[in-house]
């Protein structure tokens, strides 16, 4: 735990006594007899806490704290004086410092105090990391694919994320719409502040009202205590809402108030509540359409589609499916510990001929299952569902229901070969057929 301390102080001799009782600690501990000596300390060596006399030849110590504060808001720094002033102990506090006590009587407070500053040290530094994982784990580094269609949406994100506007997302269920938002969000100046979202379409009225605008106690029975709404939530952050073609027409009229005057009044409440927010709106909907016929606003449609990104289905982005089926796969097998290495060409081959209606969520779901299913460091066919397993001959007609009878006797047989790798004499004796039988099957199935 210990880490790294600047002693700033004109007397050698207290320098050395503290060093003595710091170092025995396990810290390691640099030396300046100035402030100007330790500010270049500072810009060189990784400094966890200063320990700073407060009158020094070059200035002040309660001012030198506001300057590394500023350059350095990570270090702490911890005032000694050799008289206690008050007024100079509270300058120091708003200045910044840690702590401020009096040389000589409070030595045997200086190891406590040190290592409760690095406890907080670590601690920030730590949040910083977090803040930092974070941010790469939302980035548009991680949209992966490499197709035209996709890139063309990932560089109008990239345009779009530093400059506050509105955005409209449009593209098919499972498109990774909100991926693009907390892409766009993490790019933005907001990049610090919350990131909230909400699917439009999971609620009532009255509940969706109540979870965007939030309400004062006693505005219905139900209402005990006053509540935020995710608007208010996330004010100075982003506010995604999710298929927001689905908002009743009626809180459409409340919703394009926040986005023409950054107000709104709460359920119950007679004035209005104030509020900096970014919206990222997105839709399967055609709104163009839904605006003729009357079941969205067209003054609010205007106001959405500021800037519109249009997100390609999978299905137009099918050499995109390689690179999502691994990081997929790889994800899993991380989260259930096995060890798979790849996939076979036939598994990829049946994964690019599907029609992946709900696209990359589909995918994702379909790769979850294909590692549960797995035996072995490859990915096969046989671990797929059904319908995306090659479909039975022709004149058999469809590909067969995924609750048939004859669909669960399939996969329990390629799951049996699977398990003798192969080995048709013993798959018959642990089926409890005979071999004739499992090949009949095998043909019928086209299995292998």
């Amino acid at each position: 735990m210990p880490g790294t301390i600047l002693l700033i102080d004109d007397e050698e001799k207290l320098r050395g006594l503290l060093k003595r009782i710091i170092t025995l600690e396990g810290f390691t501990t640099l030396e300046a007899s100035n402030l100007r000596a330790g500010a270049k300390l500072l810009e060189k060596e990784p400094i966890d806490i200063v320990l700073c006399d407060v009158k020094l030849p070059d200035g002040s110590g309660v001012e030198f704290v506001k300057e590394v504060k500023a350059k350095h808001p990570v270090v702490e720094i911890i005032l000694l004086t050799a008289y206690g002033n008050i007024p100079d102990g509270i300058q120091a506090m708003k200045n910044g410092a840690f702590d401020y006590i009096t040389k000589g009587d409070d030595n045997d407070k200086i190891i406590p105090l040190l290592m409760r500053a690095l406890e907080k040290v670590q601690l920030q530094k730590r949040i910083e990391q977090l803040e930092q994982q974070v941010g790469k784990k939302y980035s548009f580094d991680n949209v992966l694919g490499h197709s035209p269609a996709i890139k063309e949406a990932i560089a109008l994100a990239r345009k779009v994320a530093p400059a506050d506007a509105t955005v409209l997302l449009l593209g098919e269920t499972g498109t990774g719409k909100e991926v693009f938002a907390q892409a766009i969000h993490a790019g933005s100046k907001r990049a610090g502040k919350p990131f909230l979202a909400l699917n439009c379409g999971a609620f009532s009225k009255e509940l969706l009202e109540s979870e965007l605008f939030g309400y004062r106690a006693g505005a219905f029975t139900s209402a005990v205590k006053d509540k935020k709404g995710l608007i208010e939530e996330a004010n100075n952050g982003t506010l995604f809402l999710d298929e927001i073609g689905e908002m009743h027409i009626d809180l459409q009229s409340k919703l394009l108030r926040v986005l023409e005057t950054s107000e709104f009044i709460k359920v119950g409440d007679t004035k209005p509540t104030r509020v900096n927010v970014r919206i990222i709106a997105a839709t399967n909907r055609h709104l163009h359409e839904e605006v003729k016929e009357g079941r969205f606003r067209e003054d609010l449609y205007y106001r959405l589609n500021v800037f519109t990104i249009s997100l390609p289905a999978l299905r137009d982005r099918k050499k995109d499916i390689p690179a999502l089926a691994i990081y997929f796969m790889q994800v899993f097998a991380r989260k259930s510990n096995q060890r798979i290495t790849g996939m076979s060409a036939e598994f990829l081959e049946q994964m690019e001929r599907h029609a992946w209606k709900g696209n990359i969520r589909e995918l994702k779901n379909i790769m979850e299952r294909a590692v549960i299913m797995s035996d072995g460091p490859e990915l096969q066919v046989s671990d797929l569902p059904l319908e995306l397993q090659q479909a039975p001959d022709a004149g058999a007609g469809a590909t067969l229901s995924a609750f048939s009878l004859a669909s669960m006797e399939k996969l329990h047989i390629q799951r049996v070969l699977n398990h003798t790798h192969g080995n048709k004499t013993e798959a018959a004796k642990l089926l409890d057929i005979g071999l004739t039988t499992l090949y009949r099957k095998i043909e019928e199935y086209k299995l292998l």
